[in-house]
């Protein structure tokens, strides 16, 4: 799940070196933070936080098959 947030992260933002997803997993919770630069930060989170959500939504149909439940965090 790491690897997808970073490559769709990576296509939206102008500086894709400065993406950065670490993973935290708490028994069954696994959370994703992504950090971007302050210039792309809107770029990620999106009108009304569209992109944000659609983000979200496509994490959480690839960890379907997991037993664990994804989040992602945009900090």
């Amino acid at each position: 799940m790491k690897e997808l947030v970073e490559v769709i992260a990576k296509a939206l933002v102008d500086n894709p070196d400065e993406v950065i997803v670490t993973e935290k997993t708490e028994g069954k919770n696994v959370t994703l933070e992504l950090r971007v630069a302050p210039a792309d930060m809107g770029k990620v989170i999106g009108k009304q936080g569209r992109i944000a959500k659609a983000i979200r939504t496509v994490v959480k149909a690839a960890s379907l098959g997991d037993k664990h439940r994804v989040d992602v965090d945009i900090v």
